[in-house]
C-alpha cells in the first residue's frame, strides 16, 4: 500500500481501500497551511495529505529566498496586498508562538539614479495604502546609517520586513496537523482523480466516499472531496480531473550567488533595487539568511524542467510543454532583450556582480560564489500575462462538484500562507458545504 509517515487510521473499506473526508494534494507551504487550518477547523473530519516526495515542502518552500515580505509591491486593495499584510503578521505570530527562529531585520529599497525617485516614492504610497508597517523615506546618509557599504540616493525603509527557513515553518504547518489527528503519505504521485468506479459505487463505501484519488503505483484513497495545492504541478492535476489547461505552469529558475563568508559584513538586512515595470520580475538583491550566509540575485531563466534545480535539468515533456505553449512564446517576444540579458548574466557572474556594484561598490567578483537557485510556478495565460492573481478551479460534472484546485498562489505565498490558508479552508468550506 502507500507509504505512510505515521501509522494511519482513518477509514478502510471492505475492499480494503482507505477512505477519508478530504484529500489534500500536495504538501508545500500552502498545502500543509490549507490542511491544518482546515482540521482546526474541522476536527471530526478525517483528513489525509498527500505528497510525491518522501519529504514535506521539498521544492519551492525549501528553495526560496526566506524573506518575510510586508506587502510593499501590491495593487491597494488587491487580495496579494491583503494576504500579504495579514500573513506576515500571522508569520510572526506563528513564530513566536512556535519557537522558530526568525529576525526582522528590515528591508531598503534602494534608488541609485534620479530617475528611479518617483517609483519609489510611488511605491511608498502603495504600501501606505496597503497598511504596510512603519514605513519611512530615508535618504542617502540614512541609508549608509543602516548599510555602511550600500550607495544610494534614498530608499524605501521596510523595518517590518524579516526573514525566517521557511521549510522548518512548513514542516511546523505539518506536525501541527498530524498533531490535530490528520494522516500524511508520502511518494504517493497522483495521476487520476475521478469517481468510485461502479463495480463499486453500489456498495455503502462507495456511495458515501464518491471521489477515488489514485496514484502512479496503482493505489488509491477513495474520499469525499478534494483539493489541490500542487505548486509547479498545479495545471497538470487540474487537467486530470477535467479542468482547463489554462492558466499554464511555466517553471522560471532563480540562480543565486553567495557571498564568500568574509565578506558578510557588506550587507546587514535585505536591500532591493527598485522595480521596473517594462520587466516581468523584481531584479537582483541582496538577502541574508538564517544560517547567516548572504544570497545575492536572482536572476530569472526559463528552466527545463519544473523541479530543475541546475543549468542541465531537463524533462522533455515540460520542455514541449513550455515552448509549445502560445502564452510563454508571447512573454518571450516581449521581453527577448530582458531575457537574453538574463540568460548572459546566468553565465557569466560577472555581468551579475556589475548590477550588484550599483548598490555595494566595494562587492568584487572575487567575493561571490554559485549559490542554489530555485525554480518559481509561474502561472501565464495564452496571452502571455504573467497571472498575478489566486485562481480556483473545479470543473464541471460530479468530479467537479467535490474537487477545488488552487491553480495559482503566487509570490509571496510563503509569506502569506497563513492568510491564504484560511482563505481557501473557506472557499472548500464554501463549495463543500463542510
Amino acid at each position: 500500500m502507500l507509504n505512510y509517515v505515521k501509522s494511519c487510521g482513518g477509514v478502510w473499506t471492505s475492499f480494503g481501500i482507505l477512505t477519508c473526508d478530504v484529500a489534500v494534494v500536495g504538501a508545500g507551504i500552502v498545502g500543509l497551511a490549507t490542511a491544518r487550518e482546515l482540521i482546526l477547523r474541522h476536527p471530526s473530519l478525517n483528513f489525509i495529505l498527500l505528497e510525491k516526495e518522501k519529504e514535506l515542502a521539498a521544492h519551492q518552500s525549501g528553495h526560496n529566498s526566506g524573506v518575510i515580505h510586508s506587502g510593499i509591491y501590491y495593487t491597494p486593495g488587491s487580495l496579494k496586498a491583503r494576504l500579504c499584510v495579514r500573513g506576515a503578521t500571522l508569520a510572526y505570530e506563528y513564530c513566536e508562538k512556535k519557537g522558530l527562529p526568525y529576525k526582522r531585520c528590515g528591508k531598503l529599497i534602494v534608488a541609485v539614479e534620479q530617475e528611479e525617485i518617483p517609483r519609489l516614492k510611488a511605491l511608498y504610497e502603495r504600501g501606505m495604502q496597503n497598511n504596510v508597517r512603519d514605513l519611512s523615506i530615508i535618504d542617502g546618509k540614512e541609508i549608509r546609517e543602516r548599510e555602511p557599504y550600500c550607495r544610494g540616493i534614498m530608499a524605501l525603509d521596510s523595518p517590518y520586513t524579516g526573514i525566517v527557513d521557511w521549510r522548518m515553518v512548513a514542516l511546523r504547518y505539518g506536525e501541527d496537523f498530524e498533531e490535530a489527528g490528520g494522516k500524511v503519505v508520502t511518494e504517493s504521485e497522483v495521476d487520476d482523480i475521478s469517481m468510485v468506479k461502479e463495480s463499486s459505487a453500489g456498495s455503502t463505501e462507495g456511495m458515501k466516499y464518491p471521489i477515488a484519488v489514485k496514484d502512479k503505483k496503482g493505489n488509491e484513497i477513495w474520499c469525499r472531496y478534494v483539493l489541490t495545492c500542487g505548486g509547479l504541478y498545479s495545471d497538470r492535476l487540474s487537467q486530470i480531473s477535467g479542468c482547463s489547461r489554462e492558466p499554464r505552469i511555466v517553471p522560471f529558475r532563480g540562480d543565486y550567488l553567495v557571498l564568500k563568508p568574509e565578506k558578510h559584513y557588506l550587507v546587514k538586512g535585505n536591500i532591493y533595487p527598485v522595480p521596473d515595470p517594462r520587466f516581468p520580475f523584481l531584479g537582483v538583491h541582496f538577502t541574508p539568511r538564517m544560517d547567516g550566509s548572504v544570497w545575492l540575485g536572482p536572476n530569472a531563466v526559463l528552466a527545463f524542467k519544473r523541479e530543475g534545480y541546475k543549468v542541465y535539468d531537463f524533462n522533455a515533456r515540460d520542455f514541449a510543454d513550455a515552448l509549445s505553449f502560445r502564452g510563454l512564446q508571447k512573454l518571450v517576444m516581449r521581453n527577448i532583450t530582458y531575457g537574453i540579458g538574463e540568460m548572459y548574466r546566468g553565465v557569466f557572474i560577472g555581468a551579475q556582480v556589475k548590477i550588484l556594484q550599483k548598490y555595494i561598490p566595494e562587492l568584487s567578483l572575487s567575493d561571490v560564489l554559485r549559490g542554489p537557485a530555485g525554480v518559481r510556478a509561474q502561472a501565464l495565460d495564452r496571452d502571455g500575462n504573467l497571472v498575478d492573481d489566486f485562481v480556483f478551479d473545479g470543473g464541471v460534472g460530479d468530479v467537479g462538484s467535490r474537487v477545488l484546485h488552487v491553480r495559482n498562489a503566487p509570490s509571496p505565498a510563503a509569506t502569506s500562507s497563513l492568510a491564504i490558508a484560511e482563505m481557501v479552508a473557506d472557499e472548500v468550506e464554501s463549495r463543500f458545504s463542510l
